[in-house]
């Protein structure tokens, strides 16, 4: 099939090439203003308790948590020009369209934890309504006319999760241009170097912008359909330029090296397709069932990555074994056009991974000991990771949302903006019943205090009585209350605050929502579905390599080692990101959790970047053991043929990804830190130490299957035909692969 394939495109490569410049401007004219149509939202579980109470709380209340805290300085909150000065404001916030409610401390009379400790700053709180989308449009707007550094009276900072995620979305926005002018120019210079020629070296780049504008398509359609995250682009701009070059480098080394054993370009392309061309649709298979397997999540946020994900690495290999070869059917010899220099040709067998690689066999248990500590040590830290939510200080410290946030921390009692939501929706609660609960809540270790219809509780007793602000608390069916913590919300003791409240006594059926029940609920709905994710990935891995290689042992050391070498990764992100260390050196605020998201997130794409490597290495190993069937010497020269190659394109990817680590936005830092270690890793200890040592160990094991597997892989197996016709002119070249 794939020999057909090839000569299709030498025989039609103007079409083809025509077809693919037209698909490309369509998809441009279409797709390139897809950011606009993506969200920034969808971190909610939609069916988990909280997103289901805040549902209840805005449509039988019609409220909802404060999303927007302007922060007022002033000589002292309580002089009668300050009190003027800040219910007028109030007023004016409350006017805005879009904001349902707006409450301060001079219209709420005054309660203490709305003013500072120094009484110099008070707290104004207003409610967006709408979707994530329609929230982040309209603090766009309000954000800017109510930042007041240069008041008369009153200074005006605004912050509260609006605001926060806004400027995170904004600043994201800046640092992908960014990460893009840094990486273009390293990646074309890099590619230059690799291939000697600035002909070969652009091949790579032009499939990547293939793969990428025709993603951004995908994700404008189904952006029609269903939520679609604007982070998503990230992705897609970093696995489109990397998995295109991972691809291109090994079609185009595969090119040349036919072409040295004396194949005409026409020949040297319908092999290369048969062969190379196997191997990058067999990586893309793997890596595009790693990230679908994002798609059993309940986030958005995560399944936007699967739908960039799966998009861009199907682009990408079509690109490499169609596109790709029309272009080199054109070019032909003259792929090596502009050369800079010529890299000499090393007899078989005499070349750097070739000596590599016998190092480690002739060690391979030393070896194999070393790394497997190594990777062990790194990887300790990992067993200690805690899980949070992103919060303000994953921006710069620099950020306005950023200080306000921290001025509340520092000069507050509690946080009221990140209060507990505790909704009885269905019920008609006596006053007595209200009260009750209300100071059974109140009571609850992390709870500063308890807003009711009755009025407002602290450790048990009533410090305030019912005031107009009580009313909000009285819906026609039910009635709800607000648990303000003491704690910080995205953290392990607001997590312990959200599980006491859901387990106080209550008289009435209640739901919980807010910032900490966010969390809470978050990690049981994403570990929930892990082992089903994990199992997915797992299974579908194992199946790729057994059709591929036709060895059960092979696919098994597969999993276990990529696993150990990602292991390793998370580790250092603990070490670095959660406990702090780097926190100076790479300019970021620890806050003692990983973002629950990430490690999911980084798993899919690392374990998929680690198999796309593992193919190629282990696809002409299993080519030279089917035609010599000596074990040592088929993986001395698989690492041989691939090493260089591999090496190349971990690190062109690993340059993309500490793009993206350049970003001041904490978690796309940590996203781009671990994947560019994890793709150093795994081309370095795992490809050129742990792979030829454990394949030394195993020996022919390594291809061995029971009976019935092996009568299986006869039958729907890939492997090169036998049948497959001999190219029409030029020598056949060494080494032209059996049949098994």
């Amino acid at each position: 099939m794939l020999g057909t394939l090839g000569r299709f495109v030498v025989r039609r490569r103007v079409a083809v090439l025509v077809v693919a410049l037209l698909g490309m401007f369509v998809a441009g004219a279409l797709g390139g203003g897809v950011a606009k149509h993506l969200s920034g939202g969808g971190f909610e579980d939609l069916g988990a308790e909280s997103s289901q109470a805040k549902k209840v709380l805005e449509q039988s209340f019609g409220t909802r948590n404060p999303n927007v805290v302007l922060l007022v300085t002033t000589a002292a909150v309580d002089s009668g020009a300050a009190t003027a000065a800040g219910i007028a404001l109030t007023k004016e916030l409350a006017a805005e369209p879009g904001v349902t409610q707006a409450v301060s401390y001079w219209t709420l009379g005054s309660p203490p934890p709305l003013r500072s400790n120094d009484g110099t700053q008070a707290l104004v709180l207003a409610t967006i309504a709408g979707d994530d989308d329609q929230v982040a449009e309209r603090i766009k707007d309000i954000s800017p006319r109510y930042t007041r550094p240069d008041g008369t009276v009153l200074t005006v900072a605004v912050g509260g999760f609006a605001e926060v995620f806004r400027q995170v979305s904004t600043q994201i926005e800046h640092d992908l241009v960014r990460a893009e002018m840094i990486s273009l120019p390293i990646i074309l210079i890099l590619l230059v170097l690799v291939f000697g020629s600035v002909v070969a070296a652009s091949l790579p780049l032009g499939i990547g912008a293939l793969a990428v504008i025709g993603t951004f398509l995908v994700l404008r359609v189904l952006a029609s359909f269903t939520q679609v995250s604007i982070f998503a682009l990230n992705l897609t701009t970093a696995m489109g330029m990397g998995l295109a070059i991972d691809y291109s480098l090994f079609v185009v080394s595969r090119y040349r090296e036919e072409l040295r054993a004396g194949l005409l370009p026409a020949d040297a392309i319908v092999r290369t397709v048969r062969t190379a061309g196997r191997t990058v649709i067999f990586s893309s298979l793997t890596v595009a069932v790693s990230l679908a397997a994002m798609l059993v999540f309940p986030l958005s946020f995560l399944r936007s990555f699967a739908y960039a994900g799966i998009a861009v690495v199907a682009l990408a290999a079509v690109g490499a074994v169609v596109v790709l070869p029309a272009l080199l059917a054109v070019l032909g010899r003259r792929v090596d056009t502009w050369v800079l220099w010529r890299r000499p040709v090393k007899p078989e067998g005499t070349g750097f991974w070739h000596r590599v690689a016998l190092a480690v066999m002739h060690r391979p248990v030393a070896v194999a000991s070393a790394v497997v500590l190594v990777l062990l040590f790194l990887g300790a830290p990992f067993l200690n990771i805690a899980f949070g939510l992103p919060d303000d200080r994953n921006l710069p410290a620099s950020a306005s949302s950023r200080q306000v946030q921290d001025a509340i921390r520092t000069n507050f009692t509690s946080n009221e903006a990140s209060a507990l939501s505790v909704v009885a929706p269905g019920s008609s609660p006596s006053a007595a019943d209200i009260e009750r609960y209300a100071v059974d809540l109140s009571r609850t270790p992390g709870a500063a205090r308890v807003d009711a219809r009755t009025g407002s509780y602290i450790d048990g007793a009533q410090v305030a009585p019912p005031n107009e602000a009580s009313a909000r608390f009285a819906g026609q069916d039910g009635t709800w209350f607000s648990v303000v913590p003491a704690v910080e919300p995205y953290s392990e003791a607001g997590e312990t605050l959200v599980k006491a409240v859901r387990d106080v006594p209550s008289p009435f059926a209640v739901q919980v929502a807010g910032a900490s029940a966010e969390l809470v609920d978050s990690k049981a709905s994403l570990f929930g579905r892990m082992p089903l994710a994990l199992s997915l990935i797992a299974l579908v891995t194992f199946v790729a390599l057994f059709l591929m290689t036709g060895g059960i042992l092979v696919p098994v050391k597969a999993i276990v080692v990529n696993l150990l070498s990602l292991s390793a990764s998370f580790g250092a992100m603990v070490w670095i990101f959660q406990e702090g260390h780097l926190s100076g050196v790479l300019d970021f605020t620890a806050t003692g959790t990983i973002a629950t998201t990430m490690p999911i997130l980084m798993f899919c794409i690392a374990f998929g970047l680690s198999m796309d490597y593992e193919v190629f290495l282990l696809s002409r190993i299993k080519e030279e053991y089917d035609v010599s069937g000596d074990n040592v010497s088929s993986v001395a020269i698989g690492l041989e043929r691939t090493g260089r190659i591999v090496t190349a394109a971990a690190a062109l990817l690993a340059v993309v990804f500490l793009a993206f680590a350049t970003s001041q936005v904490t978690f796309i830092k940590l996203f781009g830190l671990g994947l560019a270690l994890a793709v150093i890793l795994d081309a370095t200890l795992i490809r050129a130490a742990l792979v030829p040592a454990f394949m030394r160990l195993a020996g022919d094991a390594n291809w061995w299957a029971p009976a019935p597997l092996r009568r299986l892989h006869a039958k729907f197996g890939i492997s090169e035909s036998a049948g497959e016709e001999a190219p029409a002119a030029g020598p056949v070249a060494p080494r032209e692969k059996v049949s098994t």
